[in-house]
C-alpha cells in the first residue's frame, strides 16, 4: 500500500482546525475554519474526491478519528460519505478501547505499535492508505520515511502559528512534484511524490 497524506495547509504550513472553530483550539488558536472562505467544490472538493477514490483503507489519530466518526455516518446516501464509511479504518490511539469504536469497519492502532503496523500495511499489496488531517500521526510517518505521497491544499493564507505536519528534525527529505492544479479561489492543489533514498 501507498501511504498517501491529504491536508489543507496555510501558506505558513498550518494544518489545524481546518473544518470549524471548535476543532482543535489547542495552543489557543482562534482560527479554526479558516479553509472555508477558499474551498471550492470543483478543484478542492474534487481533489478529496480523487484520493478517496484511490484508496483502500483510512488511517486516523485519535482527534480526527472522532471529529470524522461523529460526522459522516449521518450523512449516509452521499456518494463521498457512502465510501467514507464503507473503507477499513484504522485509529491510532492508547485512550480509546475497541468498544468505542462506534465507525464502522474500525480497528484501533496502539500509539507505540503504529511505526511497525504502518510499514507493515506498506508492505502489504493494495491501494492507497490516506492519512487525512492528524497532524501528530502525519509528522511521525514524515519523520520515519513512510510516507508515499503529499496531497497539499495550499490555501492563499497566513495563520500566524499552530500545528504543522512537517519534521522539525534538521532531516533534508527531497519531494517530486507530479500535478498543480489551482482554484479560483487561489488554492494550490499539489501533488508530491516523496523520493525515498534507494541507497
Amino acid at each position: 500500500m501507498r501511504v498517501v497524506i491529504s491536508e489543507f495547509v496555510s501558506l505558513d504550513g498550518v494544518v489545524q482546525a481546518p473544518g470549524g472553530p471548535g476543532e482543535d483550539t489547542d495552543g489557543g488558536f482562534s482560527h479554526g475554519g479558516w479553509t472555508h472562505p477558499f474551498f471550492d467544490p470543483e478543484v478542492v472538493g474534487g481533489a478529496f474526491d480523487e484520493a478517496l477514490g484511490k484508496a483502500e483503507a483510512l488511517l486516523f489519530g485519535r482527534r480526527t478519528w472522532q471529529t470524522m466518526a461523529a460526522a459522516w455516518p449521518e450523512r449516509a446516501g452521499d456518494p463521498f460519505a457512502d465510501r467514507m464509511n464503507a473503507l477499513p479504518k484504522y485509529v491510532v490511539t492508547d485512550t480509546l478501547r475497541d468498544g468505542e469504536l462506534t465507525w464502522n469497519n474500525t480497528t484501533r492502532i496502539p500509539g507505540p505499535d503504529v511505526v511497525a503496523r504502518v510499514r507493515a500495511l506498506r508492505e502489504a499489496p493494495g491501494g492507497d492508505l490516506l492519512v487525512m488531517g492528524s497532524s501528530v500521526l502525519a509528522r511521525t510517518l514524515l519523520g520515519e520515511g513512510l510516507v508515499d505521497e503529499l496531497r497539499l491544499m495550499v490555501m492563499p493564507v497566513l495563520l500566524g502559528g499552530g500545528k504543522t505536519i512537517f519534521p522539525d528534525d534538521g532531516g533534508l527529505r527531497t519531494l517530486r512534484l507530479v500535478s498543480a492544479v489551482t482554484s479560483g479561489a487561489g488554492v494550490q492543489v499539489c501533488t508530491y511524490r516523496v523520493v525515498h533514498d534507494e541507497s
